[in-house]
């Protein structure tokens, strides 16, 4: 999977990042996971809030006379067993290690920093009773360059993302390996060489380390962050492909979309015709009456993907905004709570639509690829001048399509799915790990789909002798295109301008 420790384009200078100061959104994360250089410290306030808290449960687990679910008991199933005293340290470190049974690929790196620091931030918010040595081992390792394996496979997504999140976590304790500045070792190389000490788990920290939803959330950041681009992306080459097809520009006239209103299917419509201003293509007076569907209605089908994109964002900002471990403490209160917080049903819900969102942009461009190399409106057949001894452009078509059907598997419901575990103690599970892990490919294919799009977008302009009069805008993703993927006279070996096409979706500003 091309999108594994993949990282598309930087983002701005060095920057400093206070961890528990404030709301975090998706812009300020992806500015924070693709600059240069980000030095991490813990807010003052979140210094005050996480000790707080701690103070609270010391006294209470000192004084309590009742059992206190996964700080004085066992977990899951076996919350009715109770731990003395002296083995609460011995608790949360098993506790680490047993759920530590995450298998398949390697999470992304910038999917492994994104769950450092959205754990670090739900621990910040006070209601999670860890030490702030905890959580500033977290920054330090942020600090250090040093992100923990954590494989991509063994979350149910209820009580939160308990495997991957324990493979995560287990450097705090001296286990399991990390990538130090680019190196694979284990974590006790990696904390000598940074200078660092693993941490003595006190009560609840184990739990709280491991309950929470930031496996999935940390996908969902990624996806939406890597999704938006590809919008945006999708929307310059459905203008160039419009323009090498010899499009109208009426289906995104403005008082079209103000008698259906939806604003992703506005702010589609302006952004087309921003892209093709000044066009003198446009100018030329059409034969055609209409266009195919995937031209004419991409302010319908982009927009309406636009508007999911938006709804799951809501959804995301909310949860990486959230407490969502167990049991939950309220020190003002004099409250312990054990809840369902972890449970990822919202985001497992929300995954599902943003799957079906994104594979419908590349479904709709695999669409226009194919009516670019049909023959018609005087383009050559497959895109080229001598169709028969060249094959052209004909199979990138087909690899097109292929990856369009696999989208559209990745669009299985992974949330209308539930297993039962912990012997029947945790009944009903989200699936919301399955749900964020598939978007990542999903995503890869759908820049690939794009990809091969501005391949024959670029190709088809350049035979209408069209690149130096269609808009500026235009013209200036022609010409980079084009320094990376030259125009196809004979035929050539073809994966090397898909992959190349697929890199240049990633890493250009559209």
């Amino acid at each position: 999977m091309r999108v594994v420790n993949h990282q598309p384009y930087t983002l701005g200078e060095p920057m400093t990042y206070e961890v528990g100061s404030g709301q975090l959104t998706i812009d300020l994360l992806e500015r924070i996971i693709f600059s240069e250089k980000v030095t991490y410290t813990l807010a003052p306030a979140a210094v005050n809030r996480i000790q707080k808290c701690r103070d609270y449960l010391d006294q209470k687990v000192a004084n309590s006379d009742r059992p206190l679910y996964g700080i004085t008991t066992g977990f899951g199933s076996l919350c009715n067993i109770s731990v003395s005293a002296d083995e609460l340290t011995t608790l949360q470190e098993n506790l680490v290690k047993s759920h530590s049974c995450s298998y398949g690929n390697e999470v992304p790196e910038p999917v492994v920093k994104l769950m450092l620091l959205l754990k670090a931030h739900a621990l910040s918010l006070g209601n999670s009773g860890v030490q702030v040595s905890t959580v500033q081992r977290i920054i330090d390792m942020l600090n250090a360059e040093m992100y923990p394996i954590v494989y991509d496979k063994g979350s149910l997504g209820a009580s939160g993302d308990l495997a991957p999140l324990a493979k995560l976590f287990l450097p705090l304790v001296g286990e399991g390996e990390v990538y130090y500045k680019g190196e694979k070792m284990t974590s006790v190389e990696a904390y000598n060489k940074a200078g660092l000490e693993p941490i003595t788990l006190k009560s609840k920290e184990g739990l709280a380390l491991l309950n929470g939803t930031q496996f999935m959330s940390s996908h969902g950041v990624y996806a939406l962050i890597l999704g938006r681009r590809a919008q945006r992306a999708a929307l310059g080459i459905a203008a160039i492909s419009l323009e090498a097809f010899d499009g109208l520009s009426a289906p995104f006239t403005a008082q079209i979309q103000e008698v259906r209103p939806h604003a992703g299917q506005a702010f589609v419509a302006k952004t087309m015709r921003e892209l093709l201003a000044g066009s003198k293509l446009q100018e030329i007076a059409k034969p055609q009456v209409q266009d195919p569907y995937s031209f004419r209605c991409i302010p319908q089908v982009h927009g309406a993907s636009y508007d999911a994109w938006q709804y799951v964002r809501q959804v995301v900002e909310t949860e990486i905004n959230s407490v969502t471990d167990n049991p939950t403490i309220f020190p003002d209160d004099d409250l312990i709570v054990s809840g369902g917080n972890f449970h990822g049903q919202p985001l497992a819900i929300v995954y599902d639509f943003l799957a079906v969102a994104m594979a419908e942009i590349g479904n709709i461009s695999e669409r226009r690829t194919a009516q670019l190399i049909l023959g018609l409106r005087n383009l050559p057949e497959f895109l080229v001048a001598k169709p028969g001894l060249n094959s052209g452009f004909m199979i990138p078509q087909y690899a097109a399509a292929a990856m369009v059907s696999q989208n559209k598997m990745y669009c299985f419901n992974a949330s209308s799915d539930s297993i039962v575990s912990s012997n029947g103690q945790e009944d009903h599970v989200s699936m919301g790990a399955n749900a964020a892990t598939k978007l990542l490919p999903l995503l890869d294919n759908l820049y690939a789909i794009l990809g091969v799009e501005l391949m024959n977008g670029a190709q088809a302009l350049t035979l209408r002798n069209g690149q130096d009069k269609t808009s500026e805008k235009l013209q200036k993703i022609y010409n980079d295109f084009r320094q990376v993927v030259p125009m196809v006279q004979d035929d050539v070996v073809m994966y090397h301008q898909m992959h190349d096409a697929a890199d240049f979706i990633y890493s250009y500003n559209f």
